[in-house]
């Protein structure tokens, strides 16, 4: 990685663990509840950012291997995927967030410099290099956060996030969540943390042992 991709890819560690912070947090009634995007709930939002990283992941694989892979199998496999995930406890799919991750983070450190300019294609559009991945990543984990409808909003935005250059659409989906009006009902009180024993352990950070 140069300098401006580890940068980015910082900024995306950082964005993980507030979007983590905040799905360890979401009760079983409050991820069933629904989001601010149409149609889905808290659980299916946060399904959809851990398919994002397995996705990203796929693609950043075959710019390793210098062979084209998909970022899917199909559409339709995608939202199946989705809507199972969708379905687990709370704790089960904080660890599925965390874990997806951690995966991508493991193979966007390890990828050659010289990797980072290979072409790679999304449906429905066009192909762009493989770097503009982290761009597109920190995208969808910092607008989904707020998506969730569960105290994240644009105005929490780190300001290296809230001035980063974005071309279309993503320039586009980031004003509209600045211009958003919707609103999700609010999450149950947060219950206060087990007092601490000596020998026991400690939950860490997603980039650690949780």
């Amino acid at each position: 990685m140069d300098e401006a991709q580890r940068q980015l890819s910082d900024q995306i560690d950082d964005a993980t663990q507030r979007l983590l912070g905040t799905a360890r947090i979401i009760t079983e009634q409050d991820l069933r509840a629904a989001s601010l995007l149409p149609g889905w709930t808290r659980a299916h939002v946060l399904a959809h950012v851990a398919r994002g990283a397995d996705a990203t992941r796929q693609l950043l694989v075959g710019v390793r291997s210098g062979q084209d892979r998909s970022a899917y199998a199909s559409a339709e496999t995608w939202q199946a995927d989705i809507e199972y995930r969708a379905g687990l406890r709370p704790r089960e799919l904080a660890d599925d967030l965390a874990g997806s991750a951690m995966a991508l983070r493991t193979v966007a450190r390890q990828l050659p410099d010289d990797r980072w300019r290979h072409p790679v294609l999304i449906p429905g559009t066009a192909s762009f290099p493989a770097a503009d991945l982290l761009v597109r990543r920190l995208v969808e984990v910092e607008l989904h956060h707020c998506d969730l409808g569960a105290g994240y909003a644009p105005a929490d935005w780190p300001a290296a996030f809230a001035a980063l250059e974005l071309t279309e659409p993503m320039r586009s989906q980031r004003a509209d969540r600045l211009s958003s009006t919707r609103t999700a009902g609010p999450l149950a009180p947060v219950r206060p943390p087990a007092p601490y024993r000596p020998n026991q352990r400690l939950p860490g950070s997603w980039l650690g042992t949780r």
